[in-house]
């Protein structure tokens, strides 16, 4: 593999880590509607505004997410809106393993 390469699948795997973790999930669902701000998408999450920020800290360095600032409040929204994309995929992989382990826990007695 050359280094060019290399590199891709480093920034693509930066991506991933940026949006592997449930709250930073959640966040994702949240925005899909469009821009919220911190004190709002805390509140919904059930998160310390604190947390939601330093979550919002890595997806940002990331380029998932993107904000502006609207008075004293932070204004986030998804800036890579594809990634709805890649989890609803993911949500069809979830369904179809519980739709085989499903089947396979029938023949069991």
């Amino acid at each position: 593999m050359d280094k060019n390469t290399r590199k891709l699948y480093e920034l693509k795997a930066e991506v991933f880590r940026a949006v592997a973790h449930p709250l930073r999930l959640a966040v994702i669902d949240f925005l899909k509607d469009g821009e919220q701000c911190v004190c709002d998408i805390a509140r919904h999450i059930g998160a310390q505004r604190s947390n939601v920020s330093r979550h919002l800290a890595v997806m940002l360095k990331a380029g998932v997410v993107e904000h502006r600032k609207d008075g004293l409040r932070m204004i986030y929204s998804l800036k890579a809106p594809c990634i709805l994309n890649f989890l609803s995929c993911v949500t069809d992989l979830l369904r179809r393993r519980m739709e085989q382990n499903r089947a396979a826990l029938k023949g069991l007695k």
